[in-house]
């Protein structure tokens, strides 16, 4: 028998339940408490928006086997309950959810594999997001930002996909620094697959983080839902490369709704993959950042170095 107490197995039971964002059953979790709410959940005493969204997935309950078969991994789950939860960030999706945007609603839990505490990582932290199909000009000062940002201790957040994200990824890995990949499937998911070194090195030194129980596949609605925890854990999101349709449209509505700093890097004019980017600093949404004391200065992590 496992020594997991019953407030995470209760969460754990909750997050297999249902498909996040549930901002109904957060809001439920919230009120009564994970213990209490599962126990509703189970015998179906609950308010008709939180069976809208358990239904059809209360096939067993796998929550003890869902926490072994994650710590057998090496994975761990953390909760609200632990003190490795990074409250601060995350409380501010419950309050944004009140506002009026059930999309962002807090996890119920997150799964996370690595040495990183959540807490800790979240203290000082940046997300550097941006194409998949990036260009060679994009993944140079995506990894340079993160290599120079994780030397002045900086946490670096993003989304462990091709492109940008994987190479803001290695930056921070090659300057010994703390990076955290927010997953949109289960941990024990290799997605993607030309990212399994990648994955592995950051579970070593960093964290992989997911609010997907163990098994979870991708899928483009979880990739979309991921990119609010990438906002809430992070001061702020530079935006390297984002072409007219980029999915990093996800993130970059996150972190305005969350009130965090929005930044963008500007690039060629004759590159469409400048095109989000420009976009966005010409609207006045996102501040132009060419260098990392920009982005420094910009979210008041550190002053601007005084070398010249």
């Amino acid at each position: 028998m496992s020594d997991f107490t019953a407030d995470k197995i209760a969460r754990a039971y909750l997050m297999r339940v249902a498909e996040p964002p549930a901002p109904a059953l957060a809001t439920f979790v919230s009120q009564h408490g994970p213990i209490e709410a599962a126990e509703r959940v189970k015998r179906g005493a609950c308010p008709q928006p939180v069976l809208a969204e358990v239904t059809g997935r209360l096939d067993g309950d796998r929550a003890a086997h869902d926490l072994e078969q994650a710590a057998a991994g090496g994975t761990r789950l953390v909760t609200p309950e632990d003190t490795e939860w990074p409250a601060g960030p995350l409380s501010d999706l419950a309050g944004v959810q009140a506002s009026g945007f059930p999309a962002m609603a807090p996890p119920l839990g997150l799964w996370v594999r690595g040495p990183a505490r959540l807490n800790e990582a979240a203290e000082r932290a940046i997300s550097i997001v941006g194409s998949r199909a990036s260009t060679g000009y994009g993944e140079y000062h995506a990894s340079e930002f993160a290599y120079d940002l994780a030397g002045h201790g900086i946490s670096i957040v993003a989304g462990a996909s091709y492109g940008i994200d994987g190479s803001a990824h290695r930056g921070a890995l090659h300057a010994n620094g703390t990076t955290v990949a927010v997953l949109g499937c289960a941990i024990d998911q290799i997605y993607p697959a030309g990212h399994a070194h990648l994955l592995r090195s950051i579970a070593a030194s960093g964290a992989l983080v997911s609010e997907y129980s163990p098994g979870t596949v991708p899928g483009i609605r979880r990739f979309a839902a991921r990119s609010r925890i990438v906002a809430a854990l992070t001061a702020g999101t530079v935006v390297v490369e984002a072409g007219r349709h980029s999915g990093t449209r996800e993130t970059v509505s996150a972190a305005e709704i969350l009130g965090r700093t929005l930044m963008a890097m500007p690039g060629p004019v004759s590159s469409a993959l400048s095109y989000g980017c420009h976009a966005l600093i010409g609207s006045g949404d996102a501040t132009l950042v060419a260098s990392v004391d920009d982005i420094l200065h910009t979210t008041g992590l550190g002053e601007p170095s005084t070398t010249t």
